[in-house]
This record gives C-alpha cells, structure tokens and sequence, in this order.
C-alpha cells in the first residue's frame, strides 16, 4: 500500500509447478497483513493448488508468525515461502536471538499467549536458528 491507501501494480508473474519447488523471498513485511497478502499471492501461483485448509493455515501461520516478530522481536528482517509436492513452507528471519515462548494465554485478550501454541499446532515442523546474537530464523512447514 501507498501513503495514498492505493495497491502499487505489482508485475505479472509466473505460476509456479511442483516440479519448479524454490523458496521465493517477499518483501519484508511491517504489518502482518502485508505478509498476509504475501503467502495468498504466492499459493495463488502454485499448480496444482495447495488445498483450501492449506491455504488457511498457511495465512493464519504467517500472520502469527510476523505478529510475534514484529510484537517481541522487533520486526522482520526477511520473509520467504517455498512448496514442495508435498508440504509449504514459510522463513521468517527477525533481529532478536530469543527463542520464542509458551506462556499461558490471557483469556481476557489483554495480552494475547496464543500465537506460538498455534504455531507449533498448524505446523508439522518448527525449526528456529539461532544467528549468535544477530537474531534468529524460524523456518515452519505444514502439510500441503
């Protein structure tokens, strides 16, 4: 989005097949629905399509995901996502070298404690790297 509110044109490009499986980098996001925007536009191009529930947990895991880096981490630096025949994968690099947390959930809504239970759930693999003290990568993966 512009300072306008107006969607910059983005270039055409290219559907992408299972037999062309790559990791593809999108912009850093600031907000989680840019990077919301983000993982729709790259299943959009994937054949065949992921499933509709794939789909789903692919954005929601994304959103919690970029939410986490940008509410505790202080932002996200990188973003990719990659397919497979069988699976989608997600790379969100921030600057903090702190392993994500479990804590209890706040019922209330006042302080949230949902987003990496969820995260753990919808995935079928979690992985965080650890950069020294330059941050950390978190690479999730979920069934196609």
């Amino acid at each position: 989005m512009t300072a306008q509110g107006i969607a910059p044109e983005l270039p055409e490009l290219p559907e992408l097949s299972v037999e062309d499986t790559r990791s593809e980098p999108a912009p850093p996001p600031l907000r989680a629905s840019e990077a919301r925007e983000s993982a729709a536009a790259f299943v959009a191009r994937l054949s065949p399509a992921p499933s509709a529930r794939a789909v789903q947990n692919l954005v929601l895991l994304v959103s919690e995901l970029v939410t986490n880096a940008i509410r505790y981490a202080g932002g996200v630096t990188a973003l990719s996502f990659g397919a497979d025949h069988r699976a989608l994968h997600v790379r969100v690099v921030d600057p903090s070298p702190a392993h994500p947390q479990c804590r209890v959930p706040d019922l209330t809504g006042q302080s949230g404690g949902f987003g990496w239970p969820m995260v753990l759930r919808l995935s079928s693999s979690v992985t965080v790297h650890r950069h020294g003290n330059q941050g950390k990568t978190i690479l999730a993966t979920l069934a196609r």
